[in-house]
């Protein structure tokens, strides 16, 4: 690996699933998704930063709503995960089990590393 490829993998931002569970119809749906999401997750090397049984505590207009927050080493490869077949057949299987808030966001860099550039 040259300078160049080092410089940019330091700077590639990371990805990141939101997933906010606004109501849940079907929790013997959700239990069949949850191993296949997983799997389908940790092949791409995502790694569950939350579970939908993390503690919440909300602010001014917040939730409390299940959250799963899942970190991948790029917003490119966390796009790739949720198109991926592994992750369209979790999907199948949880169908309308649940009603969800789902988004992909990049990371940026971290307050601290800004404020010292």
């Amino acid at each position: 690996m040259n300078t160049t490829d080092a410089s940019e993998e330091s700077t590639t931002k990371k990805g990141y699933w939101v997933v906010a569970y606004r109501s849940i119809s079907d929790e013997s749906a959700l239990k069949a998704y949850r191993p296949l999401a997983v799997a389908a997750v940790q092949s791409f090397g995502g790694r569950f930063l939350t579970s939908s049984t993390s503690q919440i505590q909300v602010h001014e207009a917040g939730l409390a709503m299940r959250t799963t927050l899942v970190e991948f080493d790029s917003y490119t490869i966390a796009v790739a995960a949720h198109e991926s077949e592994a992750y369209q057949k979790a999907l199948q299987v949880l169908g309308s089990g649940a009603e969800r808030d789902y988004r992909i966001v990049e990371g940026g860099p971290s307050i601290s590393s800004r404020a010292t550039n």
